[in-house]
């Protein structure tokens, strides 16, 4: 469902924001974080922030647990910074999106070489 142009503009100014804030966290948990998209819901009361981590899934769920437990401060800051009626609430989740395409290059290039795709490798 596309969003409004100003619901846009809000996400994107949540995106920035959460951006630069993140590295500022002094969580040892979270590792080095990309904030990919943050998606607003039309009345403004949540948002969904879309972020990559490097790692391990061990290293990638200790990132989500510190920036779970982040979520009041980066709330915080938001409010500062943006003025509106309600601050949202904040759910974050891993953007899987590079993790597929990479895996669809793969088998692209494996199928390009002559290989088949083995069980259990395309799902």
């Amino acid at each position: 469902m596309p969003q409004g142009p100003r619901i846009e503009r809000v996400g994107e100014e949540f995106r920035e924001i959460l951006a630069e804030e993140i590295p500022k966290l002094k969580d040892p948990r979270i590792g080095f974080v990309t904030v990919t998209g943050v998606k607003v819901t039309a009345d403004l009361r949540r948002a969904w922030v879309y972020y990559t981590a490097f790692g391990e899934d061990r290293e990638r769920a200790s990132t989500r647990a510190g920036l779970r437990s982040a979520i009041p401060r980066l709330r915080g800051v938001i409010g500062k910074q943006v003025r509106l009626k309600f601050l949202p609430e904040l759910e974050f989740h891993e953007d899987a999106s590079l993790e597929q395409a990479a895996r669809i290059d793969r088998l692209i290039a494996r199928l390009n070489d002559g290989g088949v795709a083995e069980d259990g490798d395309d799902g």
